[in-house]
């Protein structure tokens, strides 16, 4: 799945976070937002995972302009395309780690029944087999950071979005997180990553620098 974003602009209150800003985000690649804090690296993500609209310029999904899209349309995206890493996490601890990984549940608020052989295999790959019973609670930092991607595995997800996700990590487990995203790429699947960790933007196909020029509007090279 093919995102990108073209001239975007976001200003919130009186405050220009990034204007002009140009990326493409291609699938099978790992593209890296960098730059110091406050840059708006996290702002740029979840622009192009249409969490936030930019003030002015597009977003783009396979060739297609986003930012006029109904909630109904993006609501769409998120559930059949779109899987989100955030740095805390978004594990819910009272709830199973098998639940955390499949999120089923209708829109009636009924718990449907998970794909057992799929679920099976996201925490088999992300390193927590035979745990889907076990509430998340019991898991380690790490393991939750892992459940969070596992739950991109067993979505098939096109585009996976995380923010920041080696933040408060040990090296180990930063290692671990950032083999299961390169996995992800390679299987074709689009991975957008918003970071300060200058090992995992190493690991990345392509940068975004959102420092660099000083106006704001970035650079893109390989990683």
């Amino acid at each position: 799945m093919l995102i990108e974003a073209r001239g975007v602009k976001v200003r919130i209150g009186s405050r220009t976070v990034f204007d002009n800003v140009a990326v493409t985000c291609e699938s099978g690649q790992m593209t890296a937002l960098i730059g110091p804090s406050g840059c708006g690296k996290t702002t740029l993500l979840h622009c192009l995972g249409l969490l936030q609209q930019p003030t002015r310029g597009q977003v783009r999904i396979d060739g297609v302009e986003t930012t006029g899209w109904r909630d109904s349309a993006r609501r769409k995206f998120w559930r059949h395309h779109a899987a989100f890493v955030q740095q805390d996490y978004g594990v819910i601890d009272d709830e199973t780690v098998g639940f955390n990984a499949t999120m089923q549940m209708s829109i009636l608020g009924r718990r449907l029944p998970a794909d057992q052989r799929r679920l099976d295999m996201a925490l088999e790959r992300t390193g927590l087999p035979g745990r889907s019973a076990e509430l998340a609670a019991h898991l380690s930092g790490g393991e939750k950071q892992r459940l969070a991607i596992a739950r991109a595995i067993y979505k098939s997800a096109d585009v996976l979005f995380a923010d920041e996700p080696t933040a408060s990590l040990d090296p180990d487990n930063r290692e671990h997180v950032t083999a299961l995203l390169r996995q992800l790429a390679d299987s074709g699947t689009t991975v957008i990553i918003a970071t300060h960790d200058e090992r995992l933007a190493t690991a990345c196909d392509k940068t975004h620098d959102l420092a660099s020029p000083p106006n704001g509007t970035g650079t893109a090279s390989a990683g």
